[in-house]
């Protein structure tokens, strides 16, 4: 199965099996329960939710998911004080006003006058609905959309979205209902900075997510990056996880592994060693305090 071709009907594969060797097609590896979580979620046509630390490929699962279905993803990245208009709909004021003017224009120059209710009508047209992603991910299909921290969002948010969830529908006051003729595919991630709320994980199926072992690492950096030298890989997926032991303000992801063995292949290191992992730290860890603490046992640490 190629990646970006379209699989009949919205369920994908025939089995988590499937599944798994189509994620990896895309690059995404993916181990037996998380194959089959996101198996369950297609065919069950549930949202997945994901949940786990930084850097544990919940987000890349979405990205992977959207190619092996050939569909649009959309995302929608919470924050503090995020609310429904920003996931849904606005409407294009500027370009309203220019449209009302255009209207009073010309009925100026054909000395008529204009009808309230038709002018109305012209000003909300749906050249003027900005579809936000919750409202594009509805009006799409296929479509992946994620939904991404949510546990960033507060709970006004939350009941919100568990409604829009259950009901694949949205009322929009001036146009109606907007229905999902085929609804998207949902996932949800988490970081766990707080507990979201039973009602909307019950809607969901729920996966947690944990960083991969030294193998299934390695392996993932030789697919994304095949000029990594295998040894030079399984330095920095053994390197990775001893970090990740460390008491960091940010322990590195999947992502941050990644970087370094580009970096390192980049500055043409065939092996880590203490002066090549010195030279290209910023690549795996982001917080000033976090490279004081690591570089005096650069040396302990690469030889565990």
């Amino acid at each position: 199965m190629n990646p970006g071709t379209p699989i009949p009907g919205t369920d994908g594969p025939d089995s988590p099996g499937e599944l798994a060797d189509a994620l990896r097609a895309t690059g995404y590896l993916a181990d037996e329960g998380l194959a089959t979580a996101a198996f369950l979620a297609l065919r069950m046509h549930r949202p997945l939710f994901c949940e786990g630390e930084p850097g544990t490929g919940k987000t890349a699962l979405a990205q992977a998911l959207a190619q092996v279905l050939g569909a649009e993803l959309i995302r929608l990245q919470c924050h503090d004080g995020i609310d429904a208009s920003q996931a849904l709909y606005d409407w294009d004021f500027p370009r309203q006003l220019l449209h009302l003017r255009a209207l009073e224009a010309a009925a100026t120059v054909e000395g008529g006058t204009l009808d309230a209710d038709s002018v109305e009508a012209s000003l909300y047209d749906d050249r003027f609905l900005l579809a936000r992603p919750i409202l594009k991910a509805l009006r799409t299909s296929p479509s992946v959309l994620l939904v991404d921290e949510i546990d960033r969002a507060d709970d006004e948010f939350e009941a919100f979205l568990l409604e829009v969830l259950s009901e694949h529908a949205v009322t929009i006051p001036e146009v109606g209902e907007v229905r999902a003729k085929v609804p998207p595919v949902v996932v949800l991630t988490s970081n766990r900075t707080r507990e979201v709320h039973d009602a909307l994980k019950r809607r969901c199926l729920y996966l947690w997510l944990d960083h991969p072992d030294v193998v299934r690492e390695t392996e993932i950096l030789r697919s994304r990056l095949p000029g990594v030298p295998e040894r030079l890989a399984q330095q920095v997926a053994a390197a990775a996880q001893q970090l990740r032991r460390t008491d960091l303000i940010k322990p590195p992801g999947v992502a941050e592994s990644l970087d370094w063995a580009r970096a390192l292949q980049l500055v043409g290191a065939r092996d880590l060693d203490v002066e090549s992992a010195a030279r290209t730290l910023g690549a795996v860890l982001k917080y000033r305090e976090d490279a004081d603490r690591v570089r005096p046992q650069l040396a302990a640490l690469l030889a565990s």
